[in-house]
């Protein structure tokens, strides 16, 4: 089994559809950088170029290893590890499985020239895989010891350090060998209850060790902690907190032991739980700007990887930015590397099937049966033998790939000709709970169903010929999906109701688009064909709509309908019936200021929206001319036409305090699910 990028050539429309891109090519960059699961991540710099890995669990082949050149855009070199078997578990075979266990939690490291990736795998000691390449090829090993969540250093007196744990963190020097720990060397060198969590990463700054890691209980966040020796003690702050960039928790498990149907809870206003930033770690770049990552945990669509820029303070690194840390923006500029990359995304998600290798988009949900799948078989297609299941779960030889979001409308073409009596074949949301629209093979037929294992009872439909096309439509803001199925790929027709997405740990992923063919009747079935496998985004920009330079706008609050206007050289929110929501006094032209950030010039006077003293209420004022970084503010797209607008003076929002009548400020230090804050607005161009 292989997986290669095919060569970059001239290749249909759909092939080259646009997906999520967190460049949006004006100099700034928006949050996540991708918009599908990307979960524990780790980074390490080594001279111009970065890398960077993160868990998989069963998910096979495993281990992704991206590189950068700008911290944006990432493309992909290769998979650390092509299949992890370390049983029949691992092959879906004696009733086993390894959903949400396998590879997690990994620690990426160079030393020496020589790359490292430790991490962790479930009932196993902690696995390593080394390289002298990036690309590979990757050699496996494995401790002597399992180490949960850990980070190793190594540090510059030729000793190495590794630390895990959760609530209390554990230090052990590892031999040079990196096989075992150093007798004697091992203890807690931060007690329990002092304020740390999990997912450790380890670094010594200018003398001194910091570990950063997250906490999750009652909500997400990260702390920092920092210490004179590697031993301690350690001191501890929180260097992020709150940040989820405007999303909420959205509908979640309450039991996973029991079901289906399963007890699932739908979203709570403005919960946030463990959306906000966590888990992750800092670099410093060429620039000497300080930048850290962390996940998110974006609800069903997976965990997500976010970048922020790293504010230092008191020889504390903070996420976020002076006068607002532990918050990160949503939209920035991008790191100053030194290099500017074109924008792109590190794997294309459509396929033809045309290679005779499988994009490096694809993972199987656990250890293929190769002799049962083929690119070679049938020229342009994937062909998936049907084996022996009870259902999707247990189906051997689904081949998914991570879904995408905002939104998402995936499409495959299949033959079906050769399906044998008890095979199902088709386009599954594999998850827990799931859903698939396929056909099965009847005495009588070809049948199409729709499947939620929320039911159990499928939806069906007759048809006629064996050419289906198959499709459903995911929108991960709302966490509903739609199926439909089409006979002569044009005019589709809806089967079965919505679809409820859900965030669980059980797979400890996010849905997968997924591929199947199964048998039913305990015997191995005929084939299915997949010709054409197309994801297309409707957003796949985190700038929805292009900032209108030049033409004037109105700007209205979210969260009480009032118009910002010039009111006597304030900038104030009146209701949208008064008189001066109705004049000029409402209209603000946008200026271009560059990096995507604007400059507000009222009509009414010429005069430049200004942020004066600590941005607090009254503080924004109108002036006649511009102030530099005063009268400028980044501009955020929320998604939905929505906008916060980010002061480069205070580092925080625009903010008209909803229905109270009073005047504005730019010190609001985010938004909140709902939107109803006070910090967005939504605009309308008025005229150039």
């Amino acid at each position: 089994m292989s997986f290669a990028q095919k060569p970059a050539a001239p290749q249909p429309d759909f092939l080259t559809a646009p997906t999520w891109t967190a460049d949006n090519g004006n100099g700034t960059f928006t949050n996540p950088l991708f918009f599908d699961e990307f979960s524990d991540p780790d980074m390490i710099r080594v001279g111009d170029d970065y890398y960077l890995t993160g868990t998989t669990m069963h998910a096979m082949p495993g281990l992704p290893v991206l590189h950068s050149r700008d911290l944006v855009n990432w493309e992909f070199l290769t998979y650390a590890v092509d299949r992890l078997d370390l049983g029949p578990e691992f092959r879906l075979e004696n009733g086993g499985n390894i959903y949400g266990q396998g590879i997690w939690a990994p620690c990426f490291r160079y030393h020496n020239g020589k790359y490292y990736i430790f991490s962790n795998v479930n009932r196993r000691n902690t696995q390593l895989f080394t390289a002298d390449n990036p690309k590979g090829p990757w050699k496996h090993g494995e401790l002597r010891k399992s180490f949960h969540d850990l980070s190793v250093l190594f540090d510059d007196d030729g000793k190495t350090y590794v630390i895990w744990g959760y609530d209390e963190v554990h230090l052990a020097e590892l031999n040079d060998s990196l096989t075992d720990v150093v007798p004697g060397s091992e203890q807690v060198i931060v007690p329990k209850g002092s304020g740390a969590g999990e997912g450790s990463h380890f670094y010594k700054i200018d003398g001194k060790y910091y570990i950063t890691n997250t906490n999750y209980d009652p909500v997400c966040y990260q702390v920092c902690l920092r210490a004179n020796k590697p031993r301690g003690p350690y001191e501890i702050t929180v260097m992020s907190a709150k940040e989820s960039f405007g999303f909420g928790t959205g509908w979640r498990h309450t039991d996973l032991r029991n079901g289906p149907p399963f007890k699932l809870t739908p979203p709570v206003p403005n919960f946030l739980g463990a959306m906000p930033i966590h888990q992750g770690g800092i670099v410093q770049i060429q620039s000497g700007e300080w930048w850290g990552w962390s996940m998110m945990d974006g609800n069903s669509v997976g965990r997500l990887i976010c970048l922020s820029p790293v504010t230092w303070q008191n020889g504390w690194p903070y996420f976020g930015l002076p006068g607002n840390l532990t918050r990160s923006p949503q939209t920035w500029v991008k790191p100053n590397t030194g290099f500017v990359s074109t924008p792109h995304a590190p794997y294309r998600r459509s396929d033809d099937f045309a290679m005779p290798t499988l994009q490096p988009v694809w993972q199987w949900n656990h250890v293929p049966v190769d002799k049962k799948w083929s690119l070679t078989a049938r020229k342009g297609y994937l062909r998936l033998n049907a084996l022996p299941a009870k259902d999707l779960w247990t189906a051997k030889n689904t081949l998914t790939q991570r879904a995408i979001g905002p939104e998402s409308v995936v499409t495959t073409e299949t033959d079906l000709s050769k399906l044998k009596n008890g095979d199902v074949a088709g386009l599954a949301l594999l998850n827990l709970p799931y859903a698939w629209i396929g056909v099965a093979k009847k005495a009588d037929g070809l049948e199409i169903q729709q499947y939620d294992q929320q039911s159990g009872k499928p939806v069906t439909a007759k048809i006629n010929g064996t050419q289906v096309w198959l499709r459903v439509s995911c929108n991960f803001e709302t966490e509903k999906a739609f199926f439909s199925y089409s006979t002569d790929g044009s005019n589709y027709t809806p089967l079965g109701t919505e679809f409820i997405m859900a965030f669980q740990l059980r797979t400890f992923q996010g849905v997968r688009y997924g591929l199947f063919n199964f048998n039913t009747l305990d015997a191995e079935g005929g084939y299915a064909d997949f010709n054409t496998f197309v994801v297309n985004e409707p957003r796949p920009r985190g700038l929805t709509k292009p900032i209108p330079y030049g033409w004037l706008i109105t700007l209205t609050s979210m969260a009480d309908s009032t118009v910002l206007v010039n009111w006597k050289g304030f900038v104030r929110p009146v209701r949208a019936g008064d008189k001066l929501a109705q004049n000029n006094a409402r209209l603000f032209r946008v200026i271009d200021k560059g990096n995507g950030r604007v400059a507000l010039q009222s009509v009414v006077d010429n005069g430049f929206v200004t942020v004066k003293g600590i941005g607090v209420m009254a503080e924004v004022r109108i002036e006649k001319e511009e102030k530099g970084e005063a009268s400028q503010f980044q501009w955020q797209d929320m998604y939905h036409g929505e906008l916060m607008l980010h002061s480069l003076y205070t580092h925080r929002y625009l903010f008209a305090d909803p229905h109270a009548g009073s005047l504005c400020s730019a010190d609001a230090p985010g938004t909140q699910p709902d939107r109803k804050d006070g910090a967005c607005f939504s605009w309308t161009i008025v005229e150039q």
